[in-house]
């Protein structure tokens, strides 16, 4: 199995963010574009396939961001990632947005420790701990991102409570450490507020390896809050 080529999406929060993995390198673009989504997700796909000249009926697999996030932002993300690999007959790979965020940190700051917390609201936050793990395998190294807390939508409150059983230092990555003062003794100092597509591609790339794929017919965003619903394309199961 060679190197895939991978276009990835996200529009899980006010970040709108594609990027593209061929040839075994990286192209991305990423906006703030809060309220405007369903306006700038597909010209911004349209402009980083051109720019490499490729089709999506030449991609390997499609990536995106299956949330946490907001209600809009993640429902926009899965609606055009199942549209696009169904027409175009893709497999996809759903990557959490707390989890790609853990993968800047590790990039940008070799963080191997990182609390994720992204603002949801109503006195709360989405929220994981995650531990890189290097696993070698057959296609050379990559990171295993281990949940030493699960993702969650609690209140800061509880965030901190339960961060008591961690131990060792810690980076802090999302919007919701600047949110909440309460939270500002764990640690505020990360440029990383927003996930962006670019580090979904390194999140997908073992998971692509290990052939953790999804069909269209199946992806399922996920809001972690129960009383939201998701609407599969019609007439699938």
């Amino acid at each position: 199995m060679g190197k895939p080529t991978l276009l990835a999406l996200d529009t899980s929060t006010e970040a709108c963010s594609v990027a593209l993995l061929h040839q075994g390198e990286i192209t991305h673009l990423d906006e703030v574009a809060q309220r405007t989504h369903t306006k700038r997700i597909l010209p911004m796909i349209d402009e980083i396939l051109g720019l490499s000249g490729l089709t999506l009926n030449q991609l390997d697999a499609l990536v995106f961001g299956r949330g946490p996030g907001s209600f809009t932002g993640v429902r926009v993300g899965a609606s055009v990632a199942q549209g696009l690999a169904f027409g175009a007959d893709l497999p996809v790979i759903a990557v959490s947005n707390l989890t790609a965020m853990a993968q800047a940190a590790y990039v940008q700051q070799q963080a191997e420790q990182v609390l994720c917390a992204i603002d949801a609201r109503m006195n709360e936050v989405y929220f994981s701990a995650l531990k890189a793990e290097k696993v070698r395998g057959e296609f050379g190294e990559f990171l295993h991102w281990q949940e030493m807390l699960s993702e969650q939508v609690c209140s800061p409150e509880h965030l901190l409570e339960q961060c008591q059983t961690l131990t060792g230092p810690w980076a802090t990555v999302g919007t919701g450490w600047q949110a909440y003062p309460l939270l500002s003794e764990l640690g505020n100092s990360s440029k990383i507020t927003l996930p962006s597509a670019k580090y979904m591609l390194s999140v997908a790339m073992p998971m692509w390896f290990n052939q953790e794929i999804i069909s269209a017919t199946d992806i399922e965003p996920i809001y972690l809050r129960n009383e939201v619903t998701w609407q599969k394309l019609p007439g699938r199961e």
